[in-house]
């Protein structure tokens, strides 16, 4: 059987929802891809305040957003101030960050964590899960509490993204990683702003 590695964005939700849904899924571990892991709107989810409550509930805390967060301190990651993910995915500490999770994912029921509401519309999924795809089982936490698939989602990320997933001509990957690349274009880190698309 492959490892089972989860998803989740803390969006909006007040920690009491949050903390529901990493209980109800069992969650013992929570692994912080956020490069920068503070929000002034939702301060529950300052990298301090979490890590404490998380203690609290006998989950544990672990911050990975120097490894694997979208934001860059390496120049060669940036193409006219613009993140992208190919080139973070080739980078040392990208490289050392997954295995990481890969140690952590043998010991502990480990769920990514960062903003976004929709695992598409995070790197979390386009750029960190991708690198997992073939060799674990990927279950995100919605919302709602309900699990999508890592199939389901790229089904979906396959439909927003306009590319057919059954051309005859052309083999599945390669419409798969078209379609990452073109939702990577839009949901990448500007350093003059924001991302082209929010999410």
């Amino acid at each position: 059987m492959k490892p089972e590695i989860f998803t989740i964005g803390h969006s909006t939700q007040s920690w009491e929802q949050f903390l529901e849904l990493l209980l109800r899924h069992r969650i013992q571990a929570i692994g912080d891809v956020r490069s920068s892991p503070y929000s002034a709107r939702f301060p529950q989810y300052n990298r301090e305040v979490l890590a404490r409550a998380l203690r609290a509930a006998n989950i544990r805390y672990v911050f990975l957003g120097d490894e694997l967060g979208a934001r860059r301190a390496e120049r060669e990651c940036y193409v006219d101030g613009v993140a992208r993910y190919d080139r973070i995915a080739r980078t040392l500490a990208f490289r050392a960050g997954l295995a990481r999770v890969q140690t952590g994912v043998a010991r502990f029921r480990l769920a990514l964590m960062c903003a976004e509401k929709d695992p598409l519309e995070c790197h979390r999924t386009i750029l960190v899960c991708r690198q997992f795809r073939n060799d674990m089982d990927i279950r995100h936490i919605l919302a709602d509490g309900s699990l999508e698939t890592h199939a389901d989602a790229e089904n979906r990320l396959l439909a927003e993204e306009k590319v057919p997933g059954d051309d005859m001509f052309t083999p599945h990957e390669e419409l798969i990683a078209k379609a990452y690349a073109r939702r990577g274009d839009k949901i990448a880190y500007h350093e003059c702003g924001e991302p082209a698309v929010q999410p």
